[in-house]
């Protein structure tokens, strides 16, 4: 499961994506972004902060500043802001390929049935989404109702 940070981060974002597909984007603040996402300000603040080291998002500084992409929708991928904001996404200590650590419990890595199994799950995860971007989540409601149906 995604964190409620995680969740904020994304409603941020999308909110973001939605002002760059505007024939003249303009920097959103943080009360506004707060405002069009539903999410409390206090917390975007600290997202925002971290997003923003991450060189995803800039921030502009002065009376007219505020937050904009700095990359284009379909550069940022979703993988890449899950490790960012909740860490890990392996399902296992011994399958992450960032945060890699053997199982304290585990005697034989390559005799671990229960790594074997978990390994082919996580690939296919790995799969969708490593290819899925912030591009493909603003366009989310077509993509949901091929999906999930009416």
């Amino acid at each position: 499961m995604i964190t409620q940070k995680m969740k904020y981060a994304l409603k941020a974002l999308l909110v973001l994506a939605d002002e760059a597909a505007r024939e003249r984007p303009e920097p959103l603040t943080i009360e506004e972004i707060a405002r069009r996402s539903a999410t409390p300000k206090r917390f975007l603040e600290h997202i925002l902060l971290e997003v923003r080291n991450a060189g995803i998002i800039t921030s502009i500084r002065g009376r007219s500043g505020g937050y904009l992409l700095l990359k284009r929708p379909v550069e940022i991928q979703i993988a890449e802001l899950l490790r960012l904001i909740d860490g890990p996404i392996a399902p296992l200590p011994c399958l992450s390929r960032n945060y890699y650590q053997r199982c304290e419990d585990c005697a034989d890595e390559a005799a671990c049935r229960i790594r074997k199994v978990f390994a082919e799950v996580f690939w296919s995860y790995l799969l969708i989404i490593e290819s899925l971007t912030l591009e493909d989540m603003a366009a989310s409601p077509r993509v949901a109702a091929q999906v999930m149906g009416p």
